[in-house]
């Protein structure tokens, strides 16, 4: 794919869910969600589940996840697009968003069970390709206390329609973001 490394919106169905394994319990760091994309195929989502820089550094390494509800009449056509800018902090001044901050077990579970529950899934991220397409810095792209870049209106996201109609939109945060 020639947008390796843009900044894009995808959309599909969830065809599987992976919690990381390794050896090394320290290393393990992700939940893996494969959407099924249309034509584009398969593109794997890349969700932390810690933060291994800032337990490296000295800081708290749990994320903080807000949750933001909303119902929905329509399902996201499956496929992948450049993205618009998103910026957290836009989404923050209209809408009261509490976050809870979650280990990585925790974290995990919480991922597996509204996958389990959603008919497709959209997220917001950076493109990469290593072997497999996928979709990573699915968070807050502020400066943290371990990560001083500061990327503004490049903050990803991860949403779930259920068959309910209702929409919840995740957003991530580690330590020291605003």
């Amino acid at each position: 794919m020639s947008w390796d490394g843009k900044f894009v919106h995808v959309s599909g169905t969830i065809a599987r869910v992976v919690v990381e394994t390794s050896d090394r319990v320290e290393k393990i760091d992700h939940v893996w969600i494969d959407l099924e994309t249309g034509l584009e195929g398969i593109l794997r989502l890349s969700l932390s589940t810690c933060s291994r820089q800032s337990r490296n550094a000295g800081f708290d390494p749990r994320i903080w996840v807000g949750i933001v509800h909303s119902s929905w009449t329509e399902l996201p056509t499956p496929g992948i697009e450049p993205g618009q800018p998103f910026n957290y902090a836009t989404l923050e001044s209209t809408r009261r968003t509490d976050y809870l901050a979650f280990a990585r077990r925790e974290l995990e579970q919480l991922l597996i069970e509204k996958a389990g529950r959603a008919l497709c899934a959209e997220a917001w991220g950076d493109l990469y390709v290593r072997g497999q397409a996928g979709v990573h810095q699915i968070h807050s792209r502020r400066a943290s206390f371990a990560v001083r870049t500061d990327h503004i209106g490049r903050d990803g996201a991860l949403q779930f329609y259920y068959d309910d109609g209702v929409r919840e939109l995740l957003l991530f945060k580690f330590a020291g973001q605003p």
